[in-house]
This record gives C-alpha cells, sequence and structure tokens, in this order.
C-alpha cells in the first residue's frame, strides 16, 4: 500500500473511531456540556483539524515511512529479527518518546507556547482531541522521524504506533466514564485520568502525560489522580482558527504584563 492510501486508511479509522465515541459521549456523559458551547466548541476544533491535516499532509505519515523505510535498519532494533518481541519493543519505545515530547511540551516554555492551544479548550469532550497547533504537530512529527532511526523501527509498526495513538487521542478526551475505569488506569490512560491533564490550574495539568500506557506517569510521579473544578486555560479565549494559530505567539506571561499596563473595567 503506498503512503497516500495508508493516509487515507488512517482517515478513515479516525473518523470512525471519531463518530462512536461522539454517540458514547451523548449517551453516557460524564458531564452535561451546554448545546451552545459543545457547537462552538466542534467547530473550532473539528476546523482546526482539517485545516492542520490539509496543511500537514505533505510531513506525517508520509514523512514516516520514508524515513523508516530508508534509515530504520540503523537504530537499537535494526538488526533484531522481525517478530512479536520486535512489535512490543517498538511500540513501547515508540509511547515512551512520546511521553517524553508531551512532557517537554509543558516544562518548555518555546513549546509549550504551541501545545497550549490543545489545552485552550473551555470544555472537555472527544473533538477536544483534535485541537492543535500545526506547528506543535509539526514538530512532534520531526521528533517522530528521529525517533523511527534512532529506535530502528520499521515501516509496519509505525502506521501500528500511529493507528493505536490516534484512538488514545480521541479515546481519551471522551466526555464518558464506565465501569472499572479507574482500575484500567493503572494500565492505559483513560478519559478520567486525562482529564485532568486538562485543569486549569497548571499545578493539576502538569501530569498525566501519557498517551496509551500509564505506566509511565506513575515510574516517573507525573500521575494525578483527581477531578478538576474547571477545564482550560484562566487568561484565554480563542473561539476560531485565527485565534488558535496566533494563541501561540502570545504568551501568558506577556499576558499578564500587558493586562496590568492597560486599563481594565472593573465587574
Amino acid at each position: 500500500m503506498s503512503a497516500s492510501g495508508i493516509e487515507g486508511y488512517l482517515f478513515g479509522v479516525a473518523g470512525l473511531l471519531f463518530a462512536t465515541l461522539l454517540v458514547l459521549e451523548k449517551k453516557f456523559p460524564y458531564v452535561k456540556v451546554p448545546k451552545h458551547e459543545l457547537k462552538k466548541s466542534f467547530a473550532t476544533n473539528t476546523g482546526a483539524f482539517l485545516a492542520n491535516n490539509l496543511i500537514m499532509s505533505a510531513f506525517s505519515i508520509s514523512s514516516l515511512l520514508l524515513v523508516a523505510s530508508n534509515y530504520a535498519h540503523y537504530g537499537l532494533l535494526g538488526k533484531m529479527q522481525d517478530g512479536p518481541a520486535k512489535w512490543i519493543l517498538s511500540f513501547v519505545l515508540f509511547d515512551f518518546a512520546v511521553y517524553v515530547w508531551h512532557y517537554l511540551g509543558h516544562k518548555s516554555e518555546f513549546l509549550w507556547r504551541f501545545h497550549k492551544i490543545h489545552h485552550s479548550d473551555k470544555s472537555y469532550h472527544v473533538t477536544t482531541g483534535l485541537r492543535f497547533h500545526v506547528l506543535d504537530q509539526f514538530l512532534e512529527v520531526l521528533v517522530k522521524c528521529a525517533c523511527v532511526v534512532l529506535f530502528g523501527v520499521p515501516a509496519s509498526i509505525v502506521v501500528v504506533c500511529e493507528i493505536v495513538r490516534m484512538f488514545f487521542v480521541l479515546f481519551h478526551h471522551g466526555n464518558f466514564t464506565f465501569p472499572g475505569e479507574r482500575l484500567l488506569s493503572y494500565v492505559i490512560i483513560t478519559p478520567q485520568l486525562h482529564r485532568a491533564h486538562h485543569s486549569t490550574l497548571r499545578a493539576e495539568h502538569d501530569s498525566n502525560y501519557g498517551i496509551v500506557l500509564s505506566v509511565w506517569d506513575m515510574i516517573f510521579g507525573t500521575r494525578k489522580d483527581l477531578t478538576p473544578a474547571s477545564i482550560g486555560l484562566e487568561l484565554i479565549e480563542a473561539e476560531n482558527l485565527v485565534q488558535l494559530f496566533s494563541l501561540a505567539f502570545l504568551t501568558e506571561r506577556r499576558l499578564a504584563r500587558l493586562l496590568h499596563l492597560v486599563p481594565r473595567r472593573r465587574n
């Protein structure tokens, strides 16, 4: 299958998962989201996804497959015989790399400029998993390409990793709960666990960085079991594509300084 064919397949899988999770949210909502708020957020987030997908089409899975096909044999697992052990090791290493990248996205002020767009949603539902800045996604693709070479991940495993990651990004942003969710969260990232990651409080949302496996947060002490009082970022409103894109170039520190300099109407 060609790279464009694989991208089409991934897009189809994402669409099916997205529709399924929307139905789950409607039937078993964790929190009732006002219809007008949901509609506004849905339009912004899906619009961001479509715009980003259009821009990133030349760099996403095609780049990963190209790098894997030509350079994966140089990596740590490059000489390892293909089989279940290599698949599992590749997936675990890839998942750990994305955990580290996510952690850095919160700790580096430069990377946070782009990643905070994802956290700017004032509500929490499956479309939040589509809300990313295009430069955040571009940098992530570059990091993944480097990991493909470093780990020696074959092209076939890259496709599997991307499908699983795509599922979990949509799944753990779902506005629903289910029996045994807390117990399951000690194995994989669930909506209950990731919801804390979208807390308005920085002390709370700097946690639970895992994408698929939750073991990394337990090992490195970044796991937090809590229910956030509010979702989103305090000083920031972003309700359309232009605002989402430009938000990356305005830091909270600069915004706070501006609010103190400019006279404000007192409520």
